[in-house]
């Protein structure tokens, strides 16, 4: 199976929350990992996603290390278009 990763910064300008963190995140810039799966057997190549992940901070009071937490690509969206949509 060939596997690929993307990696991708997303910019938000408000404090946010995902499922599957247990608490707000604060506002800048964060690296997301996406990895893709190769569907065999198709005349042209084609990926589908498997995995999206998050770079964040680490909880107090380890905030100098850095957690990849895996998300949903839907909530990360949502996230994204909660951010896009507030006031600044």
């Amino acid at each position: 199976m060939t596997t690929r990763t993307r990696r991708e910064m997303v910019h938000f300008r408000h404090p946010f929350r995902l499922k599957g963190i247990d608490r707000q995140l604060a506002p800048g810039a964060y690296e997301i990992i996406t990895d893709e799966e190769l569907i065999e057997g198709l005349s042209f190549p084609c990926f589908r996603r498997v995995a999206t992940m998050i770079m964040v901070p680490g909880a107090p009071p380890h905030r100098s290390a850095m957690e990849m937490i895996s998300i949903s690509s839907i909530d990360l969206s949502d996230a994204q278009r909660i951010d896009a949509s507030a006031p600044a």
